[in-house]
């Protein structure tokens, strides 16, 4: 392992992204920030540098303890990196989890399977009800 290494490929190391090309795509997009400041794939990173990574609803913050560019096992991975995400960034996380969040605007695009059982089921009670039988030349 040397002293540093490209940020894509760390991150891939590291097992932050499954894939480097992932990892160079949230380079490229503004995902990846070491200090303040936006890198690109091929930047470089050092022992010491501090590397945020937005996923979305939160910033994940990491230490960099060792630059490697081979991808380690999990039980390696608290030797090339140390999780420094402050607490605040996860109760961000769980309020996003309790809140049930959809990307889905409720009543566009198509009906969840939920909201299809209940017009389903609110179907059965009209036509259960006698509404075929109902004569439409009485009005």
């Amino acid at each position: 392992m040397s002293d540093q290494a490209r940020i894509d490929k760390w991150l891939w190391a590291v097992r932050i992204y499954k894939t480097r090309s992932i990892a160079a795509e949230a380079c490229k997009k503004g995902h990846i920030m070491i200090g303040e400041r936006s890198v690109k794939p091929s930047h470089t990173v050092r022992e010491g540098d501090i590397v945020k990574v937005k996923k979305a609803p939160i910033t994940y913050s990491f230490r960099v303890l060792k630059a490697a560019e081979n991808r380690v096992g999990a039980k390696l991975v608290p030797e090339l990196m140390e999780n420094i995400t402050p607490k605040e960034q996860y109760e961000i996380l769980e309020m996003s989890k309790i809140s049930g969040f959809t990307d889905r605007m409720r009543g566009t695009g198509r009906p969840t399977k939920k909201e299809r059982r209940e017009i389903d089921r609110f179907s059965e009670e009209i036509f259960d009800s006698g509404f075929e039988e109902f004569d439409f030349d009485e009005l």
